[in-house]
């Protein structure tokens, strides 16, 4: 329940209707998230592969 309060004083409360989440919908979110985070570790490991590149290119700029 969340209550809105106006500059007239006014009070307004507003009921938030949660979703009701059956065992199916629970997975899908789930594996959603999974797939999210397999996402997520692939673009860290290239972000660090691109990082040590540019790092190895700028000692190799460095020394010239």
């Amino acid at each position: 329940m969340v209550e809105i309060v106006t500059t007239t004083g006014d009070v307004h409360v507003v009921e938030e209707q949660a979703p009701h989440f059956t065992s199916d919908s629970a997975q899908r979110l789930i594996q959603d998230i999974m797939y999210c985070s397999q996402n997520l570790d692939f673009v860290k490991q290239k972000t660090n592969e691109i990082e040590l590149k540019l790092k190895n290119m700028i000692d190799v700029l460095g020394r010239i």
